[in-house]
């Protein structure tokens, strides 16, 4: 089913139906410090090692229509003093309200918010904009009212769509995200049972892919490296293959969204990429 969605955008947008002015911009949604970067991996690498993994941001300009695709760290975080002692210590330096005022976008502005996953460094600011639909896969969504709570999910952060006040999109495949091809939200579980990626399809950069959290760093694509968190490994892995197929088979410059290297192949903010 979602390779027939894929398949049905890809057509409508080489045809030249779309002629959508799209932009898009990396914004800041704060890092990482991982003290034991072994708790990425279930085959046990990378042990003693330290990285800082980036937490960040997009936003894509669609017409005169805005879409964000995560909200990072909660702002929380801003000021708050850091705990070393603990294996993952987030850190936030500017919410995303203060970002987009760079640029001339309000919170009103967004009319989609796109999550790839429920964890806590991508849904951490959502609040910030409830006027938006929100844009989860189903089955993560489901988790948000799950008993216990699983690793990194916490209701609070969507709260004005829980308590029915906004309106949510619950993804279950492929989704063509305005009808013409030129932004796909993609089916990519494993991390979460619900994760999906982003394929922003731009007129002069080409065809940019935002993993989400299919993986951390692109050492995992290459050594098949899953954290021993995830969700469930198989899809972890499966996942991974679907995004360098598309990479290759599309030309597309594959963002992994916590890796400082990746993301840096996009300009940035407040220089946006066509």
């Amino acid at each position: 089913m979602k390779s027939i969605a894929l398949f049905a955008a890809t057509a409508l947008f080489a045809s030249g139906a779309t002629a959508a002015d799209l932009e898009l911009w990396r914004l800041d949604c704060g890092e990482v410090d991982v003290h034991e970067l072994a708790f990425f991996s279930d085959t046990f690498n990378y042990a003693g090692e330290k990285r800082t993994l980036t937490d960040s941001c997009y936003l894509i300009r669609h017409d005169q229509e805005y879409m964000l695709w995560d909200t990072g760290l909660p702002t929380a975080l801003i000021g708050a003093k850091s705990d070393d002692t603990v294996p993952l210590v987030p850190r936030l330096k500017v919410d995303l309200p203060t970002q987009l005022s760079e640029i001339g976008v309000e919170p009103t502005d967004i009319s989609r918010i796109g999550i790839s996953h429920n964890h806590f460094d991508h849904v951490g600011q959502a609040a910030s904009f409830p006027n938006a639909t929100l844009m989860i896969g189903a089955a993560d969504l489901a988790q948000f009212k799950a008993t216990p709570l699983p690793f990194a999910v916490d209701p609070a952060f969507i709260k004005p769509w829980l308590e029915g006040g906004s309106k949510i999109d619950a993804i279950s495949v492929d989704r063509d995200v305005f009808g013409d091809g030129s932004v796909t939200i993609l089916s990519t579980p494993g991390h979460t049972p619900g994760e999906t990626s982003l394929l922003v399809r731009l007129a002069d950069t080409g065809p940019v892919l935002l993993s989400g959290d299919v993986a951390h760093f692109e050492e995992q694509f290459k050594n098949h490296g899953v954290p021993a968190f995830n969700y469930d490994r198989a899809e972890t892995l499966a996942s991974m293959d679907r995004l360098t197929g598309i990479t290759k088979s599309l030309g597309a410059k594959l963002i992994i969204q916590h890796d400082a290297s990746h993301i840096n192949r996009l300009p940035a903010f407040p220089k946006s990429a066509k």
